[in-house]
Protein backbone atom coordinates (compact mmCIF):
# COMPACT_ATOMS: atom_id res chain seq x y z
CA UNK A 1 0.00 0.00 0.00
CA UNK A 2 2.39 2.55 -0.96
CA UNK A 3 0.10 5.45 -2.39
CA UNK A 4 -1.06 7.85 0.39
CA UNK A 5 -3.19 10.96 0.24
CA UNK A 6 -0.60 12.32 3.44
CA UNK A 7 0.49 15.68 2.21
CA UNK A 8 3.60 16.02 3.43
CA UNK A 9 5.17 12.61 1.76
CA UNK A 10 4.95 10.72 -1.55
CA UNK A 11 4.79 7.16 -0.67
CA UNK A 12 4.02 5.33 2.69
CA UNK A 13 6.10 1.49 3.65
CA UNK A 14 4.74 -0.49 6.19
CA UNK A 15 6.92 -3.28 6.80
CA UNK A 16 5.04 -3.12 10.59
CA UNK A 17 1.26 -2.86 10.72
CA UNK A 18 -0.46 -2.55 14.17
CA UNK A 19 -0.06 -0.89 17.60
CA UNK A 20 -1.37 0.18 21.07
CA UNK A 21 -2.20 3.10 22.33
CA UNK A 22 0.80 4.99 23.92
CA UNK A 23 -0.57 8.89 24.41
CA UNK A 24 -3.84 11.03 24.42
CA UNK A 25 -2.94 11.21 20.71
CA UNK A 26 -4.26 7.65 19.91
CA UNK A 27 -7.51 8.00 21.52
CA UNK A 28 -9.13 7.52 18.16
CA UNK A 29 -6.29 6.02 15.97
CA UNK A 30 -7.00 6.45 12.16
CA UNK A 31 -4.56 3.69 11.54
CA UNK A 32 -6.60 2.01 13.82
CA UNK A 33 -10.14 2.14 11.51
CA UNK A 34 -8.16 1.51 8.64
CA UNK A 35 -6.64 -1.59 9.28
CA UNK A 36 -9.90 -3.21 10.88
CA UNK A 37 -11.31 -1.97 7.07
CA UNK A 38 -8.77 -3.66 6.03
CA UNK A 39 -8.99 -6.95 7.25
CA UNK A 40 -12.42 -6.62 6.51
CA UNK A 41 -11.73 -6.76 3.27
CA UNK A 42 -9.43 -9.35 2.54
CA UNK A 43 -6.03 -7.87 2.64
CA UNK A 44 -3.59 -10.33 3.88
CA UNK A 45 -1.28 -8.14 5.48
CA UNK A 46 -3.83 -7.45 7.92
CA UNK A 47 -5.37 -10.74 8.72
CA UNK A 48 -3.83 -9.94 12.47
CA UNK A 49 -6.15 -6.49 12.72
CA UNK A 50 -4.50 -3.99 14.24
CA UNK A 51 -2.10 -6.28 16.35
CA UNK A 52 1.38 -5.24 15.78
CA UNK A 53 2.62 -7.49 13.12
CA UNK A 54 6.11 -7.34 11.47
CA UNK A 55 6.40 -8.08 7.44
CA UNK A 56 9.57 -9.17 6.54
CA UNK A 57 8.20 -9.85 2.88
CA UNK A 58 7.70 -5.95 2.52
CA UNK A 59 11.29 -4.79 3.53
CA UNK A 60 12.77 -4.77 -0.24
CA UNK A 61 9.38 -2.85 -1.59
CA UNK A 62 10.99 0.53 -1.58
CA UNK A 63 13.78 -1.40 -3.73
CA UNK A 64 11.34 -1.50 -6.65
CA UNK A 65 10.49 1.68 -6.86
CA UNK A 66 12.01 4.37 -9.44
CA UNK A 67 12.51 8.07 -8.92
CA UNK A 68 12.99 9.05 -5.82
CA UNK A 69 10.58 9.64 -3.42
CA UNK A 70 9.73 10.87 0.22
CA UNK A 71 9.05 7.82 2.39
CA UNK A 72 6.71 7.71 5.43
CA UNK A 73 7.48 4.74 7.27
CA UNK A 74 5.10 2.30 9.17
CA UNK A 75 1.83 5.37 8.70
CA UNK A 76 0.30 1.77 10.02
CA UNK A 77 2.52 1.37 13.50
CA UNK A 78 5.23 2.77 15.29
CA UNK A 79 8.46 1.67 14.02
CA UNK A 80 9.67 2.01 17.66
CA UNK A 81 6.60 -0.11 19.47
CA UNK A 82 8.42 -1.94 22.38
CA UNK A 83 7.01 -5.26 20.39
CA UNK A 84 9.54 -3.87 17.44
CA UNK A 85 12.69 -5.75 18.14
CA UNK A 86 15.74 -3.94 17.48
CA UNK A 87 17.08 -6.78 14.93
CA UNK A 88 13.86 -6.17 12.45
CA UNK A 89 14.85 -2.38 12.82
CA UNK A 90 18.15 -3.05 12.04
CA UNK A 91 16.83 -4.38 8.89
CA UNK A 92 14.49 -1.75 7.98
CA UNK A 93 17.39 0.52 8.13
CA UNK A 94 19.50 -1.35 5.77
CA UNK A 95 16.91 -1.33 3.59
CA UNK A 96 17.05 2.61 3.59
CA UNK A 97 20.49 2.33 3.35
CA UNK A 98 20.10 0.33 0.00
CA UNK A 99 18.26 2.91 -1.68
CA UNK A 100 19.77 6.59 -0.78
CA UNK A 101 17.65 7.64 -3.82
CA UNK A 102 14.90 7.84 -1.48
CA UNK A 103 14.50 9.84 1.87
CA UNK A 104 12.40 8.31 4.09
CA UNK A 105 10.70 10.03 7.48
CA UNK A 106 9.95 8.04 10.77
CA UNK A 107 7.42 9.19 13.09
CA UNK A 108 6.86 7.97 16.65
CA UNK A 109 5.97 8.24 20.27
CA UNK A 110 8.36 5.97 21.81
CA UNK A 111 10.87 8.62 21.26
CA UNK A 112 12.69 7.35 24.14
CA UNK A 113 13.29 3.95 22.83
CA UNK A 114 14.17 5.74 19.13
CA UNK A 115 16.97 7.31 21.01
CA UNK A 116 17.96 4.33 22.86
CA UNK A 117 18.71 2.36 19.71
CA UNK A 118 20.38 5.50 17.46
CA UNK A 119 22.45 5.30 20.68
CA UNK A 120 24.07 2.53 19.61
CA UNK A 121 23.18 2.44 15.40
CA UNK A 122 24.24 4.99 13.04
CA UNK A 123 21.25 7.36 11.15
CA UNK A 124 21.20 6.67 7.75
CA UNK A 125 21.82 9.61 6.20
CA UNK A 126 18.33 9.86 4.40
CA UNK A 127 16.49 9.70 7.20
CA UNK A 128 14.48 11.69 8.64
CA UNK A 129 13.64 11.50 12.05
CA UNK A 130 9.99 12.57 13.70
CA UNK A 131 8.29 12.70 17.28
CA UNK A 132 4.78 13.21 17.78
CA UNK A 133 3.97 15.96 19.94
CA UNK A 134 0.07 16.44 20.50
CA UNK A 135 -0.30 17.83 23.87
CA UNK A 136 1.88 19.81 26.19
CA UNK A 137 2.47 16.28 28.33
CA UNK A 138 4.55 14.98 25.32
CA UNK A 139 6.62 17.58 24.88
CA UNK A 140 9.17 15.90 26.75
CA UNK A 141 9.77 13.78 23.35
CA UNK A 142 11.36 17.04 21.52
CA UNK A 143 14.42 16.25 23.99
CA UNK A 144 15.02 12.72 22.91
CA UNK A 145 14.93 13.80 19.13
CA UNK A 146 17.08 17.15 19.33
CA UNK A 147 20.50 15.64 19.35
CA UNK A 148 20.06 12.93 17.14
CA UNK A 149 22.00 12.82 14.24
CA UNK A 150 19.24 13.36 11.45
CA UNK A 151 19.57 15.55 8.18
CA UNK A 152 15.59 16.92 8.91
CA UNK A 153 14.27 16.56 12.75
CA UNK A 154 10.60 16.96 12.36
CA UNK A 155 7.88 17.53 15.02
CA UNK A 156 4.05 16.27 14.10
CA UNK A 157 1.45 18.09 15.85
CA UNK A 158 -1.05 16.29 15.12
CA UNK A 159 -3.97 16.03 16.40
CA UNK A 160 -3.20 19.04 17.95
CA UNK A 161 -5.18 18.73 21.00
CA UNK A 162 -4.41 21.41 23.00
CA UNK A 163 -2.13 24.97 23.11
CA UNK A 164 1.43 23.51 23.72
CA UNK A 165 3.36 26.27 25.48
CA UNK A 166 6.85 27.40 24.93
CA UNK A 167 8.55 25.28 22.49
CA UNK A 168 12.28 25.04 22.31
CA UNK A 169 12.76 24.35 19.12
CA UNK A 170 16.56 23.91 18.97
CA UNK A 171 17.73 21.32 16.96
CA UNK A 172 14.36 20.55 15.26
CA UNK A 173 14.06 21.71 11.46
CA UNK A 174 10.32 21.26 11.07
CA UNK A 175 6.77 21.21 12.62
CA UNK A 176 3.81 19.90 11.29
CA UNK A 177 0.34 20.77 12.58
CA UNK A 178 -3.06 19.59 11.90
CA UNK A 179 -6.43 18.54 13.34
CA UNK A 180 -8.12 15.29 14.26
CA UNK A 181 -10.42 13.68 11.48
CA UNK A 182 -13.70 11.70 12.11
CA UNK A 183 -16.86 10.77 14.21
CA UNK A 184 -15.24 10.99 17.67
CA UNK A 185 -12.95 14.05 16.49
CA UNK A 186 -12.04 16.26 19.04
CA UNK A 187 -11.72 20.04 18.15
CA UNK A 188 -8.39 22.22 17.57
CA UNK A 189 -8.61 26.16 18.21
CA UNK A 190 -6.85 28.82 15.50
CA UNK A 191 -5.00 30.43 18.78
CA UNK A 192 -3.50 27.20 19.06
CA UNK A 193 -2.08 26.80 15.36
CA UNK A 194 -1.14 29.89 15.14
CA UNK A 195 0.97 30.08 18.38
CA UNK A 196 2.87 27.56 17.17
CA UNK A 197 3.18 29.18 13.46
CA UNK A 198 4.41 32.19 15.76
CA UNK A 199 6.87 30.49 17.25
CA UNK A 200 8.48 28.13 14.19
CA UNK A 201 8.46 31.42 12.46
CA UNK A 202 11.02 33.19 15.14
CA UNK A 203 13.08 30.09 15.64
CA UNK A 204 13.49 30.10 12.13
CA UNK A 205 11.67 26.65 11.35
CA UNK A 206 9.93 25.10 8.40
CA UNK A 207 5.78 24.97 9.10
CA UNK A 208 3.31 22.96 7.39
CA UNK A 209 0.13 23.23 8.10
CA UNK A 210 -1.58 20.10 7.10
CA UNK A 211 -5.75 20.38 7.52
CA UNK A 212 -8.01 21.26 10.13
CA UNK A 213 -9.91 18.25 10.61
CA UNK A 214 -13.59 17.51 10.93
CA UNK A 215 -13.82 21.23 12.99
CA UNK A 216 -13.43 23.61 11.03
CA UNK A 217 -11.76 26.89 11.63
CA UNK A 218 -14.87 28.29 12.62
CA UNK A 219 -15.34 25.38 15.20
CA UNK A 220 -18.51 24.30 12.88
CA UNK A 221 -18.02 20.17 12.03
CA UNK A 222 -18.15 19.07 8.69
CA UNK A 223 -16.29 16.92 6.53
CA UNK A 224 -12.51 17.30 6.53
CA UNK A 225 -12.49 18.31 2.77
CA UNK A 226 -14.78 20.48 3.12
CA UNK A 227 -12.91 22.36 6.18
CA UNK A 228 -9.73 22.46 4.13
CA UNK A 229 -6.39 23.44 5.09
CA UNK A 230 -6.59 27.47 4.58
CA UNK A 231 -4.97 29.17 7.84
CA UNK A 232 -5.91 32.87 8.26
CA UNK A 233 -6.94 32.43 3.89
CA UNK A 234 -3.69 30.92 2.94
CA UNK A 235 -1.87 27.59 2.58
CA UNK A 236 1.14 27.84 4.64
CA UNK A 237 3.19 23.83 3.81
CA UNK A 238 6.70 24.71 3.54
CA UNK A 239 9.39 22.07 3.73
CA UNK A 240 12.21 21.68 5.30
CA UNK A 241 15.56 21.88 4.46
CA UNK A 242 18.05 18.95 5.05
CA UNK A 243 21.14 19.92 7.17
CA UNK A 244 24.88 18.88 6.73
CA UNK A 245 25.40 15.12 8.75
CA UNK A 246 28.96 13.62 8.77
CA UNK A 247 28.75 10.27 6.82
CA UNK A 248 27.87 7.30 9.15
CA UNK A 249 31.35 5.76 9.63
CA UNK A 250 32.60 9.18 11.15
CA UNK A 251 30.13 9.72 13.95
Amino acid sequence: MAETTIEWTDKTWNPVTGCTKKSEGCAHCYAEVMARRLKGMGQAKYSNGFRLTVHPDALKEPMGWRGSCLVFVCSMSDLFHEEVPFGFIDCVMETIRQTPRHRYQILTKRAERMQQYFTTHAVPANVWLGVTVEARTTKFRINCLRCLPAPVRFLSCEPLLEELGQLDLDGIDWVIVGGESGVKARPMKEAWVLDIRRQAAEQHKAFFFKQWGTWGQDGIKRSKHANGKLLQGRVIQQMPVERQTEKEGQQ
